[in-house]
C-alpha cells in the first residue's frame, strides 16, 4: 500500500500574474507585478509606472486568460486532483479600494473554477499572490496603511460569497515572510522616504496583514463552514555554515525571522522574542485593541509553504534573498541548478518535521519544483530527466516525512505548465511538465507540448506515490 493517504491531493500550482496575461482585459487594473520588467535585476530601481518601450512579461505571460480551458484539459491528462492558482485582486477590484466589484472579473474566475471541477480538480486559491493593486501602493503606501485591512476584507467577503461551493481550500498571502526580502511584492510596500526605518515599515505592514488574514479566516468560516483557510510562507531551511556557535545561533535567529509569520498565523499571538526585536529596532506598531482578538480568533487551518532549496548562513554575512528564499554561502555537499539553487531533497523532510513539531497542524506543500533549460529534440520530444530526478527525490522525502508523523494534505508542483519566472521574468527557466513555446523576449508561438515528465507525474499520481521509477521513460523506443 502507498504511504500517501487515499485523500492526498496531487496537483500543480501557478499564479495569476505569471500565467494569465490579459493585464488590461476584462476591466483589470494594474498590480505591483505589472511594473516588473524581465531580467535578473527586475526588483531594483523600480518606478511605480508602466514605461513605454519596456518589456513586461506578466502583460501577456502564457495567455492563460484566454487558453485556460484548453490548458486545464491538457493538465487533467496527468490526473491532477487539485490545482493551485491565485485570484488577481485587480480583476475583482481594479484599484483595490472600490466598493463594488468588477463583474467581468468575478465571472472569469467562476468559469475557471467550474472548469477545474469538471475535470476533477479541487481549486486551491491564493487570495493575494504578489498582486497587490498598484493604486493601493501609490495612493496609500501599501500594507503599512491600516486602510488596506478594510479593502482586503471587502475583497475576501466578495470572493468567498461568489465562490461558495466551488472553492474549499484558500490561502491568504503568498509567502508573507517575503515582506523582508521583497517588500514591494511581498507586502505591497515601497520604502522611498529616507526618514522611514525599513524594519518599522515592514513590521507595521506585517501586522496589518496579520489582522487582514485573521479577518479573512473568520469571514471565510462564517460564509462556508467547509472552507479550509491556510497561511502561506517560503520556508526552505537555513543551515549554519559551521559548528561555530555564532553561526548556529545567527542561523537560528534568521530562521525565526520567517517562523515569526507562521507563529502569529497559527498560534494566534505574537511570540515572546518579538518584544526584543521591537525594543532593539525602535519599532512601535500602530495597533487597535481589537486587532489582537482578531489574530487570536482567526488562526489558520493549515500551513501552506513553498520549498525549493536550503541555504547556508555564516555569522555576520549580509542577508539577501530572492523568490526561492534566503541566499547564503555555497554548500559544498549539494549540486546546484543552472540558476545556482542548491538541490537538497532531505531538507524537505527536515522542514516538514520542524513545522510539525512546532505547530501540530496539517501541512500543504504548495510549491516545489526545479527550473531547468529544456531542449526539444529533432523528433519533437523533450527528455527532461533532471526534472524527473528532482521530483522523485522530493516525493521520496515527502513519503519519509509522512512516516515520521507529519500530516501533509497535498503537493502542488510549481509550474505544471511553463510560466513566467517570478524571480527573473524569464520563460526559459522552465518548471513545467508542459512546454510552452515562448522566449525571454516574448517571442514564440505559445504552442503547448508534453515533456517526458508529463507521463512520469501521471504515473506517480495514478499509483498515489508508490511507483517512482522513471528509467523506462528515458529509454529509446
Amino acid at each position: 500500500m502507498s504511504v500517501f493517504p487515499k485523500n492526498f491531493l496531487w496537483g500543480g500550482a501557478i499564479a495569476a500574474n505569471q500565467a494569465e496575461g490579459g493585464y488590461r482585459e476584462g476591466g483589470k487594473g494594474l498590480s505591483v507585478t505589472d511594473i516588473l520588467p524581465v531580467g535578473p535585476n527586475r526588483f531594483n530601481d523600480l518606478t511605480l509606472e508602466v514605461k513605454e518601450g519596456v518589456f513586461y512579461p506578466s502583460h501577456e505571460a502564457i495567455d492563460f486568460y484566454h487558453t485556460y480551458k484548453e490548458d486545464i484539459q491538457l493538465l487533467a491528462g496527468m490526473g491532477l486532483q487539485c490545482f493551485r492558482t491565485s485570484i488577481a485582486w485587480t480583476r475583482i477590484f481594479p484599484n483595490g479600494d472600490e466598493s463594488e466589484p468588477n463583474e467581468e472579473g468575478l465571472a472569469f474566475y467562476e468559469e475557471m473554477f467550474k472548469t477545474l471541477r469538471e475535470y476533477g480538480m479541487e481549486p486551491v486559491i491564493t487570495l493575494s499572490h504578489f498582486e497587490t493593486p498598484l493604486h493601493l501602493v501609490k495612493e496609500y503606501g501599501g500594507w503599512k496603511n491600516r486602510k488596506l485591512i478594510q479593502f482586503f476584507e471587502n475583497y475576501c467577503r466578495t470572493v468567498f460569497e461568489r465562490y461558495k461551493g466551488l472553492v474549499r481550500y484558500w490561502m491568504t498571502f503568498n509567502e508573507i515572510n517575503h515582506a523582508h526580502t521583497l517588500p514591494l511584492f511581498g507586502a505591497g510596500i515601497h520604502v522611498t522616504e529616507k526618514t522611514e526605518q525599513p524594519l518599522q515599515v515592514i513590521y507595521q505592514a506585517s501586522h496589518n496583514m496579520f489582522v487582514a488574514s485573521a479577518k479573512a479566516v473568520l469571514i471565510g468560516h462564517e460564509i462556508d463552514k467547509d472552507n479550509q483557510i491556510g497561511c502561506m510562507l517560503s520556508l526552505s531551511p537555513i543551515y549554519p555554515a559551521t559548528c561555530n556557535p555564532e553561526d548556529v545561533f545567527e542561523a537560528n535567529e534568521l530562521r525565526r525571522r520567517s517562523l515569526f509569520y507562521s507563529d502569529v498565523h497559527l498560534r494566534g499571538e505574537y511570540p515572546a522574542y518579538f518584544e526584543r526585536i521591537k525594543k532593539e529596532n525602535n519599532i512601535e506598531l500602530d495597533t487597535e485593541p481589537e486587532d489582537f482578538e482578531f489574530i487570536k480568533q482567526g488562526t489558520c487551518d493549515y500551513l501552506g509553504f513553498s520549498f525549493y532549496r536550503s541555504s547556508l548562513h555564516e555569522a555576520g554575512m549580509k542577508i539577501l534573498g530572492n523568490t526561492g528564499g534566503i541566499l547564503g554561502k555555497k554548500n559544498p555537499y549539494l549540486k546546484e541548478t543552472n540558476w545556482g539553487w542548491p538541490i537538497d531533497p532531505l531538507a524537505l523532510r527536515y522542514v516538514c518535521n520542524e513545522l510539525t513539531d512546532r505547530y501540530q497542524k496539517p501541512l500543504f506543500i504548495v510549491e516545489n519544483g526545479i527550473g531547468v533549460i529544456d531542449e526539444i529534440k529533432e523528433d519533437g520530444s523533450i527528455e527532461d530527466t533532471e526534472r524527473m530526478m528532482y521530483l522523485k527525490d522530493h516525493v521520496e522525502m515527502m513519503k519519509e516525512a509522512i512516516k515520521d508523523g507529519c500530516i501533509i494534505l497535498g503537493y502542488t508542483w510549481w509550474g505544471p505548465i511553463d510560466i513566467v519566472s517570478a524571480g527573473t521574468g524569464e520563460m526559459e527557466k522552465r518548471y513545467g511538465f508542459v512546454y510552452v513555446d515562448k522566449n525571454n523576449d516574448g517571442s514564440g508561438t505559445r504552442e503547448r507540448r508534453k515533456k517526458k515528465s508529463y507521463d512520469y507525474y501521471k504515473q506517480i499520481i495514478e499509483t498515489n506515490g508508490k511507483n517512482l521509477d522513471y528509467i523506462h521513460l528515458t529509454k529509446k523506443e
